[in-house]
């Protein structure tokens, strides 16, 4: 799957998770020299996406790791911000 496709998958299923979808934002950013997926969401929202015990992003980085492969061949990561 190409990067722009994951981050349309990761950014679609952001938007499915909180209550200002028209905020949420994704691109493909630069962390110390590894691809990320930056997601941008509101900060009211930030919550919904990390989830209990960080359950939320756990999954989002598993779908990722499912799509591009792992981060150290190259995959993407993720990166949740405000």
């Amino acid at each position: 799957m190409s990067e722009d496709r994951a981050v349309a998958m990761v950014a679609r299923i952001a938007r499915a998770m909180v209550e200002h979808p028209d905020e949420v934002s994704a691109r493909v950013a630069d962390d110390r020299g590894e691809p990320v997926v930056d997601l941008l969401v509101a900060e009211s929202d930030r919550g919904q996406v990390i989830g209990r015990g960080g359950r939320g992003a756990h999954a989002l980085r598993t779908l990722l790791r499912a799509v591009t492969g792992p981060r150290s061949q190259g995959g993407l990561g993720l990166r949740i911000s405000d």
